[in-house]
């Protein structure tokens, strides 16, 4: 089902669901240019503060490659079939220790029962609103890596199927990050380790610890816990796709540090999935134009999304 079809018609989607190997080819350069940059920055110019920069950039940009995996995984990344299975697998799944085909089939169940008993992401959403302190204690465990960590003790038990801390196999199985997260680590993990050595060797020898993967422990599981909330969190449980889902109006900054990719726009990639990430901007105007904003969920900032979450909350 698709329900934007409740508000558009076939021409006015027909544009909208045009997909580019041009321009898909551009994300992925945008993408892994954006990163070598940030890389750059800290090379030239070795601070504190270019290397904090740094870690934020290429965690949002690690961010950004589960973002253009997620558009692969609506083959919408690539025209080109072959393309889009062979790039969102390995530039943009492995890289972060994620798997296209098995996201792709979490995520298209997402889609089909949103926001309703039998959406697997509603174990997320259904725990908002929250507290401030509650919501200050997450955003804690994420920054100083214990939610990474806690998520990669558990991709490594579940890889090698064997007993162990069940807390962090179930943080694994169910916490913010594991639409993003390959079962089978050993899949995926060459391909981490490879860009942590591929870095070491390009400057000093902790360049890919700290900058590969510090960010993936750190500042990406911040901007997935962040980004889940303002989608899914604290909005209508129910079948309304104006009200089970939110729009968040994101800055220059934001799109920089939080929301690459035009990953704020969800509820018009919900109206229709297969439109790509690049084009959600023009389904928003239109539906603006149609007169449906004031039905529509839309924060005017991921601050005012956290609000609505529990951040303005005692």
């Amino acid at each position: 089902m698709t329900p934007g079809k409740a508000y558009l018609s076939s021409d006015e989607i027909r544009p909208l669901a045009e997909r580019s190997d041009a321009m898909g080819l551009w994300l992925i350069l945008h993408c892994w240019g954006t990163i070598a940059l940030a890389v750059g920055l800290f090379a030239l110019w070795p601070n504190p503060l270019t290397f904090l920069a740094a870690v934020m950039v290429i965690g949002s940009r690690q961010l950004g490659l589960a973002i253009l995996m997620h558009d692969a995984a609506h083959n919408a990344l690539f025209r080109t079939r072959a393309l889009n299975e062979f790039v969102g697998e390995w530039l943009c799944g492995r890289p972060i220790l994620a798997e296209l085909n098995s996201y792709r089939h979490y995520h298209l169940t997402h889609h089909r029962f949103t926001q309703t008993d039998k959406d697997p992401d509603l174990v997320l959403s259904s725990k908002f609103p929250t507290t401030r302190a509650s919501l200050r204690r997450k955003f804690l465990r994420d920054l100083t890596g214990r939610t990474g960590i806690k998520q990669l003790a558990g991709q490594i038990m579940m890889s090698v199927r064997l007993a162990g801390d069940d807390d962090a196999v179930k943080a694994a199985a169910s916490d913010f990050a594991q639409a993003f997260k390959a079962r089978d680590l050993w899949k995926s993990l060459p391909v981490f380790l490879g860009i942590i050595v591929a870095m070491g060797l390009v400057g000093d020898w902790w360049w890919g610890l700290a900058f590969w993967f510090l960010p993936f422990l750190t500042w990406f599981q911040l901007v997935l816990r962040i980004r889940n909330i303002a989608e899914h969190g604290a909005t209508e449980q129910s079948e309304n796709p104006l009200q089970n889902v939110r729009t968040t109006v994101a800055g220059p900054l934001a799109r920089l540090l939080v929301a690459p990719y035009w990953v704020n726009y969800h509820l018009e990639h919900h109206m229709v999935m297969h439109v790509p990430c690049w084009r959600l901007p023009d389904m928003h105007r239109l539906l603006m134009a149609k007169g449906l904003g004031d039905r529509m969920r839309v924060a005017s900032s991921y601050r005012a999304a956290m609000d609505e979450a529990g951040w303005n909350r005692a």
